[in-house]
């Protein structure tokens, strides 16, 4: 009886520590990157004209990063305290807008490669793609994405929720008998993103390779091939692995704080992308043009 107890006890302090844990990061993630990210998001929209489909991207990057920011404040609430005041529908909603993050910021991080690409090794033939037209409808089209899949998702949550009479949030007392058919999209459409982002990798490197060599264009080579290598670095560390751990049996928790500090990094991404990240409207769009060749 004593062992029972003991055990018990250990256990109790071990899932207390863990929460507290848990607590901490996100804590942390949020007061790094919310300022971080509104800043980024005043900058882009009062010194940048979104004229260039980099500036369109990143802007949307920097939403996604901000919904994502504000939802931490509730998961830095229950594993403090330990309870779920907000309900199943507050649960639906914080758990799709973290899903709704690692979703397109894939995609706009794929989107921002790939201008990269067509301004770098397709520079002639590429103009009339890389119009701020364009890229509107791509960002529309992303985001259309995204809210589609919610939809059954949302549901198939909330039934979830109801079924198992579960009264708290993000840490579950049942596990689901299989996995449902929507849990591959996820995985599918960053796996395919980072199929996109190393192909584009390959091609950018080479082309720089081979066209660019001259001294006086290397500080812009090599914060081109940053941007590059930061974002397959997101793909590996931050999305890749949330978005396979479903298909195995165990906590989700280290994975989703990981996750979320994808969010801290990105205002680095938007900085290498552009020379007068700093500047004025119009010397920006001259050291964009620098920049990408």
């Amino acid at each position: 009886m004593r062992n029972m107890l003991n055990g018990t006890l250990e256990d109790g302090t071990e899932r207390d520590m863990r929460s507290a844990g848990y607590a901490l990061a996100f804590g942390s993630v949020m007061t790094v990157g919310l300022p971080l990210n509104a800043a980024s998001l005043w900058i882009l929209l009062s010194r940048h004209n979104l004229k260039s489909p980099s500036a369109i991207f990143m802007v949307n990057l920097a939403v996604s990063d901000l919904l994502l920011v504000v939802t931490l404040s509730m998961r830095v609430y229950f594993y403090a305290t330990g309870a779920w005041p907000l309900g199943s529908i507050a649960c639906v909603c914080v758990t799709m807008l973290f899903r709704n993050n690692i979703r397109t910021s894939s995609i706009f991080i794929t989107f921002i490669s790939a201008d990269r690409l067509l301004a770098v090794v397709y520079p002639l033939r590429s103009r009339h793609l890389r119009t701020a037209s364009n890229a509107w409808k791509a960002v529309a089209l992303a985001w259309l994405l995204v809210v589609v899949v919610n939809v059954p998702e949302s549901v198939d949550f909330s039934r979830f929720l109801d079924q198992y009479n579960e009264s708290t949030c993000f840490e579950f007392r049942h596990r689901r008998p299989g996995i449902p058919a929507l849990a591959y999209v996820q995985p599918v459409l960053v796996l395919a993103m980072l199929a996109v982002n190393i192909v584009s990798t390959v091609l950018v490197s080479l082309t720089l390779r081979t066209r660019l060599n001259d001294s006086a264009r290397v500080n812009n080579k090599v914060n081109v091939m940053l941007i590059f290598a930061m974002n397959l670095m997101m793909f590996a560390v931050f999305f890749l692995p949330v978005s396979l751990a479903v298909f195995v049996k165990s906590s989700l928790t280290p994975l989703i704080c990981l996750a979320s500090v994808n969010c801290c990094l990105d205002p680095l991404l938007y900085f290498f992308s552009f020379d007068g990240f700093w500047k004025r409207k119009e010397e920006a769009d001259t050291s964009v043009t620098r920049v990408v060749g």
